[in-house]
C-alpha cells in the first residue's frame, strides 16, 4: 500500500531504507547525520534505535500527542532507563531533537519549556 503522495503519483519511485521503513519520503541516514554534527552529537546505535522508534510511532499515528508519545518511549526504553536515559542521548529533547534528526516533525507541547522540555 503507497504511503505517501509520491508513490501514488508514481510507484516505485520512492526507495526505502530496509532500515528505517518507516522514515520520511525525503530522509537519509545523511539528514540525521548532519542534524546531529550541527548539535555536536555524534550517532551511535542507541541514537539510532531512538530515531526508528519516532519513525515508527509516527507511521503509525496521524497526530500524534506529545504526552502519548512521551509514555510510548518511556515504555519502549525502560530497560535502558526510559526518558532519563534518552534525555542523556539528546540533551535537546529526546522528542524534540530525535523528531529533527529523524525527520519528523515534533508534535505540538515538543518544545515547551514549561512542559519540561528543552530547546
Amino acid at each position: 500500500m503507497a504511503q505517501s503522495m509520491g508513490e501514488i503519483m508514481n510507484p516505485g519511485s520512492v526507495v526505502r531504507d530496509a532500515d528505517f521503513p518507516d522514515a520520511p519520503d525525503d530522509w537519509t541516514q545523511e539528514h540525521a547525520v548532519a542534524a546531529a554534527q550541527a548539535d555536536d552529537i555524534a550517532l551511535k546505535q542507541d541514537h539510532w534505535d531512538m530515531i526508528k522508534a519516532l519513525q515508527g510511532y509516527f507511521a503509525r499515528h496521524d497526530k500524534p500527542n506529545v504526552r502519548e508519545l512521551h509514555d510510548a518511549l518511556e515504555e519502549a526504553f525502560y530497560g535502558r532507563g526510559g526518558l532519563k536515559y534518552l534525555y542523556g542521548l539528546f540533551p535537546g529533547g529526546p522528542v524534540a531533537q530525535g523528531c529533527r534528526f529523524a525527520g519528523l516533525q515534533a508534535p505540538s507541547g515538543a518544545v515547551d519549556k514549561s512542559f519540561g522540555s528543552v530547546q
